[in-house]
């Protein structure tokens, strides 16, 4: 039984064969022995092999669906074993377990209902090309929603189930940057907590430098338009 039954960790996995032995080890060294479930997304290295032998929790999808279809399955999982909470959280090896229970708590004390693990709440983010994307959604968030989220990029986030379910039945969610300026605008309740993060140790981030200017732009477009339009329609009715 785990110290956090109340808490899956959902772990998306794709082509991490060299650091998923270690989270996972770290997740069961912390009290989440059974309490965690990797997402394995079609990787083609030897992540799904390394969990199987193992004995890791794996659910073994057979094609790639994507970092945000990943998620998801994952929370069907919790739901379906009635979890009241589960966290998004790296199979690259950034994330700290420690952190856990501390974005658990205003959920758990019915004062949020995602809770977002932020490098930035109490520092500042550096001056580095892969953070002036972050500062932009930052500010399109705040434009047009009024409030601030200091890591709209996070993949450390705690989600209740009730918005879990609200994923899981809605093709259109995903745990995407714009869905954050979408969930505000429809009342979701949510809280940051400041966290550090470790550098990746093996692997590659599966978005190229093009596909991450892609990506923000991308995100940068749905928060200011999509978003920001389907909140105006809504504030109106």
């Amino acid at each position: 039984m785990s110290l956090f039954g109340d808490v899956l960790v959902i772990v998306p996995a794709y082509n991490e064969e060299g650091n998923i032995e270690r989270v996972v080890e770290e997740l069961k060294a912390h009290g989440y022995a059974s309490d965690y479930i990797i997402v394995n997304d079609g990787s083609v290295d030897r992540t799904a092999e390394i969990c199987e032998e193992k004995g890791y929790r794996l659910l073994n999808l057979p094609v790639n669906l994507g970092l945000s279809g990943a998620v998801v399955c994952g929370m069907q999982f919790a739901l379906s074993h009635h979890y009241p909470m589960a966290v998004q959280y790296d199979g690259d090896g950034q994330h700290c377990v420690e952190y856990i229970s501390q974005l658990a708590e205003p959920i758990r004390n019915g004062k949020a209902d995602l809770v977002i693990g932020s490098r930035f709440l109490e520092e500042k983010k550096p001056l580095s090309a892969r953070m002036i994307g972050s500062r932009l959604l930052t500010a399109a968030i705040r434009l047009s929603t009024g409030k601030r989220i200091t890591d709209p990029t996070s993949g450390m986030r705690m989600y209740s189930y009730d918005l879990m379910k609200e994923f899981v039945s809605n093709s259109n969610l995903r745990p995407e940057p714009d869905t954050i300026s979408y969930l505000i605008h429809e009342g979701v309740r949510i809280e940051e907590k400041q966290v550090n993060m470790r550098d990746r140790v093996s692997g590659t981030s599966y978005l190229s430098s093009l596909q991450s200017a892609r990506y923000m732009a991308q995100m940068m477009f749905s928060i200011l338009f999509l978003q920001n339009i389907r909140g105006r329609r809504k504030n109106e009715h």
